[in-house]
């Protein structure tokens, strides 16, 4: 059970391994602050969830909901009932009161969601459930109430809206370049809302391996004998640090279209967070309450989102984002970097000012 020993009014059933409880945690403690900076910024707009919910009428979340509830299995304590202790041990130690439905659905492709305006559901598939060990899929569990207690399945929903409603008037001139912005923001906002979530997770499971190789399962498929978490994470390290300029633009058009990072970006993103001293502060018992959610800046938390993206890009090994330092920072000979094509950000020009590495025969 938790730390503190105590048994909760609808949390009654808790493992036996201690982990940290987080009483009146927010969701900012874990959030990432590109993601934190667009929900402190859309929880200000007093009324607009109201509003947009008298709208739902237009949206299928009823027909979701009776979906799943006619197709899916529901869980509780008589169905999935080790999912049902996960799910309420989630909301005990992230402290979410209502404990929101959560459905098993009949699909193989291993995923998870969490959805809905009045209330969230989780829904996770039968390929996440037989892929993952209990203390990978407690970490998938906490993902989802991560989700929920940050509220992104509203603001996800609110967002959706509003890009199907940008779609209708697609036909105004330009509109298509307006539509395909609006569709790029909102899905960087998706992945920096999921790398959030998997802190979340990480804060319920409290096993950084457990969270890793569950990231690795789902990369990887059923075969941890097979794997290493080291080598996944070195992946990430060259995924970062290899190819050239041209391949930096090729990992940009393949990330532009997904909703989640990739997983060996998310599982060092993880690990990064997890050796952090937010991390350490928050198992340590301080972190920032709900009570305090009203009185957040909305500029301080765009400081903060500022920041964290400059701060990416400066540590960044990736040859694009060395570029964009570069041009910060006046590079004296960045234009013959240039000069030589784009192999040549692969490595910095000689030191001692003498003459470039001749470029290749191949005309590049």
């Amino acid at each position: 059970m938790s730390d503190d020993g105590h048994q909760q009014t609808g949390h009654e059933r808790v493992p036996s391994r201690q982990r940290r409880r987080f009483p009146g945690i927010s969701s900012r403690a874990y959030e990432h602050p590109a993601d934190r900076s667009a929900l402190v910024a859309l929880r200000k707009l007093s009324g607009f969830d109201t509003v947009f919910k008298a709208l739902s009428g237009l949206l299928p979340e009823r027909s979701l909901r009776l979906l799943f509830l006619s197709d899916s299995v529901r869980v509780s304590e008589r169905q999935f009932s080790h999912l049902h202790d996960m799910l309420l041990d989630a909301c005990y130690i992230l402290d979410l009161e209502k404990v929101p439905p959560m459905y098993v659905t009949q699909d193989p492709q291993p995923n998870a969601m969490c959805i809905g305006l009045d209330e969230p559901i989780i829904v996770v598939t039968t390929g996440l459930v037989e892929l993952l060990d209990e203390e990978e899929m407690r970490a998938v569990v906490g993902h989802e109430v991560g989700h929920a207690l940050s509220g992104h399945s509203v603001y996800r929903t609110i967002l959706l809206f509003l890009t199907s409603l940008a779609l209708k008037v697609a036909w105004i001139p330009l509109g298509n370049l307006a539509i395909m912005a609006i569709v790029t923001a909102l899905r960087e906002w998706f992945r920096k809302s999921e790398l959030s979530a998997d802190r979340a997770g990480l804060l319920v499971g409290q096993d950084v391996r457990a969270s890793m190789r569950g990231l690795m399962k789902i990369a990887g498929g059923n075969h941890l004998h097979e794997m290493n978490v080291d080598a996944f994470l070195e992946q990430a390290e060259e995924y970062d640090s290899g190819g050239d300029l041209r391949d930096s633009v090729l990992k940009i058009l393949n990330v532009l279209p997904r909703s989640h990072p990739f997983t060996t970006v998310r599982a060092a993103e993880l690990k990064k967070w997890a050796e952090s001293r937010d991390h350490q502060r928050i198992m340590d018992g301080h972190y920032p309450r709900r009570s305090g959610d009203n009185d957040t800046s909305v500029s301080d938390s765009f400081r903060e989102s500022a920041a964290s993206y400059a701060s990416d890009v400066k540590g960044s090994k990736d040859p694009l984002m060395k570029l964009v330092t570069d041009l910060a920072g006046g590079a004296g000979d960045l234009g013959g970097r240039v000069r030589r094509g784009f192999d040549g950000f692969r490595s910095p020009p000689p030191a001692d000012g003498g003459p470039a590495d001749t470029p290749r025969g191949d005309g590049e």
